[in-house]
C-alpha cells in the first residue's frame, strides 16, 4: 500500500478509486482488509468495489465496500470501523439496512482487530468462524 503527506495530510493510493485519499483510521482498516481479501484469500480486485453508492429510502448512503461475483451481483457487504470503534449490534444494523437494498448473502464487519463474518438466510443471519472463499464458477 502506498502512502504520502500531501499538503500536510496523510493520504493512501486505493487501487479501487485509482485516487489517493484521506488517510483516516476507518481507511486504514478498509484498505488493510480489501488487500488480504486479494493477497490471502484469492478474491478477485476487480470485483471488488468501494464505497458503492445505494439509496436506502429517501437517503442516499455508501457501503464501504461491495464484492461481486463473476456474474456481477453482489455478493458481500463489507462495513468497516477505524480500530477503536467497537463492533456492536448498531454496526450490523447497519450493515443488514444497506442489505436490504444488495441482498448479498454475506456481511463482513471488520475494525482492523475484530472480524465478524454473518451469513443472511430467509430466517436471519449466522454468524460464521470463517471468511466464505471465493465462488470459482
Amino acid at each position: 500500500m502506498r502512502t504520502r503527506v500531501y499538503q500536510n495530510k496523510e493520504q493512501i493510493f486505493c487501487e479501487w478509486r485509482h485516487q489517493w485519499v484521506r488517510l483516516t483510521p476507518e481507511e486504514w482498516v478498509r484498505q488493510q482488509l480489501l488487500h488480504r481479501l486479494v493477497e490471502q484469500f484469492g478474491f478477485p480486485a476487480s470485483l471488488i468495489g468501494v464505497e458503492v453508492s445505494i439509496q436506502v429510502g429517501e437517503t442516499h448512503k455508501r457501503c464501504d465496500a461491495v464484492v461481486y461475483n463473476r456474474a456481477l451481483q453482489p455478493l458481500m457487504l463489507i462495513e468497516c470501523k477505524a480500530e477503536m470503534v467497537p463492533l456492536t449490534q448498531k454496526t450490523l444494523d447497519q450493515a443488514l439496512i444497506y442489505n436490504r437494498r444488495l441482498r448479498v448473502p454475506y456481511l463482513i464487519l471488520h475494525n482492523g482487530v475484530q472480524t465478524i463474518v454473518v451469513k443472511v438466510t430467509e430466517s436471519g443471519v449466522e454468524r460464521l468462524a470463517n471468511l466464505p472463499s471465493f465462488p470459482n464458477d
